[in-house]
This record gives C-alpha cells, structure tokens and sequence, in this order.
C-alpha cells in the first residue's frame, strides 16, 4: 500500500500540468491505436471491420472459445457478438465447432488461413515498431512498458478481469 500523498502535492500545479499532459498524450495514442486496428483489419482481410478485428485476435490469443465469452471480455450484447461472429465466419477468418464438453453449444477457432494472415501482419507490425524505435535503447523501452503497465494498472476497475483484453 503506498503513502497517503499530501493533498497541497496532489493539486500543486506542476502536478496538475504534468496530468494534463498525460492526458494529452493518452488521447494521441486512442488516436493512433484506432488507425492501427484500421489498418490492420484491412489488412488481413479488406471487408474486415476494426471491432472485428479486436474479436479475431482474441479468439487467436485465447481460443477456442464460445460466443458467449466474446460477449463478456468485449462486453457487448449477445447479439452483436453473433453478428460480428457470423461476419468472420462468413469472411472465413472463424470457424465453429462442436464443444467437446458440451454438444449443444459450439466453440470459434480462427482458421488456418486467418492465423497466417494474423501472423504475417503482426510480423510488418513488429517490424515498422522496431524501425521506428530504432534509435531507443533496449533500456527505454523497457521503462516505457514499465510504465505503461503501472499506468493501465493504476487505471484498473474493480471489474475487469483481465487488463490486457
């Protein structure tokens, strides 16, 4: 548990200004993620939809899984979740299949041809941060991660339940 702060440091305008600059800062980077996931949807599909991109990534990262998980980690209603799962199906990104442990419901699994696609994006990805970042010593890197896990940490609600969905 940390120190309590004294109120007069909480509000000094050095503080005040440094938050204001956080926030800035913060709204650049919604900014530019939301283009990314644009340009990353397009990418491994051109009628791939940004929201439907996030939903296929994580079906990558943690499935197979039902719909009904999506609907809970995205928290989006049931019935969007099936239109956008129905979208990727129809795109040939998802596939259902029967769940093992329980015959009436059904699992998603991105197909071959997602995860190739999936993987070769995440590849140009890794590749444009890694140029962009070249002149950044491994050190400043790690601090910045760092920093932006205690930040997203520090940001935390009582109800999530994973923060790096």
């Amino acid at each position: 548990m940390s120190a309590a702060v004294p109120s007069s440091t909480l509000a000094s305008p050095e503080r005040v200004a440094a938050l204001h600059e956080v926030e800035v800062e913060v709204g650049v980077l919604i900014r530019r993620v939301r283009r990314v996931i644009g340009e990353r949807a397009r990418a491994v599909h051109p009628s791939l939809l940004p929201a439907s991109y996030l939903i296929l990534s994580h079906v990558r990262e943690r499935g197979p899984l039902r719909a009904s998980a999506l609907s809970l980690v995205f928290e989006i209603d049931k019935g969007a979740i099936s239109r956008q799962v129905q979208h990727l199906i129809d795109l040939g990104l998802l596939a259902r299949e029967p769940d093992p442990e329980d015959g009436r419901a059904t699992l998603l699994s991105v197909t071959p041809a997602a995860a190739r696609r999936l993987d070769e994006v995440s590849r140009e990805r890794s590749a444009l941060l890694a140029e962009r970042l070249g002149d950044w010593p491994a050190d400043d890197i790690s601090m910045l991660a760092g920093s932006l896990r205690r930040y997203n940490r520090a940001l935390e609600d009582d109800g999530d339940r994973d923060p790096r969905c």
